[in-house]
């Protein structure tokens, strides 16, 4: 049987997702965190207007709430991130990141760019912007479903 080239696409995107998510993993690792941690916090420093509530935070990162309560209670534990009332919602809590967090944020960014460099050295703008709408058409697709 052989391979169409939307199979090899396909196969191609999910290798270089994990490859990718990998070789960050592995230039975090001195950082004491997983995976999973530095996800977070990454998708909390991207909230800037308002702190997320859990829910929308496990939104975010596509993982079910009691999940994120466990990575939360940890990172809560190491003093990175805090949880707050919600006046309207008594049963929410909004996430909000403390001041301890923004170094290690500012170093996993540092670690982040660099690989990001890394990996699309030798690639043009215009290539990657070809690439980019094809990504956001899958993306698309993927929604409709």
């Amino acid at each position: 049987m052989s391979l169409t080239d939307e199979h090899r696409f396909g196969m191609q995107l999910g290798q270089l997702t994990r490859g990718w998510r990998a070789e960050l993993d592995r230039r975090l690792a001195g950082l004491g965190l997983s995976q999973a941690r530095w996800l977070v916090l990454l998708h909390l420093a991207r909230f800037t207007t308002e702190a997320p509530t859990q829910r929308e935070l496990a939104q975010s990162l596509g993982v079910e709430g009691p999940t994120l309560a466990r990575l939360l209670d940890s990172l809560e534990s190491q003093g990175l991130v805090r949880r707050q009332a919600v006046l309207e919602d008594r049963r929410a809590k909004k996430i909000v990141l403390c001041e301890s967090a923004e170094p290690l944020i500012q170093q996993i960014e540092a670690i982040a760019s660099t690989l990001r460099a890394e990996l699309l050295a030798g690639i043009d703008e215009a290539e990657l912007q070809v690439a980019m709408r094809v990504h956001a058409r899958i993306l698309a697709n993927l929604e409709r479903t």
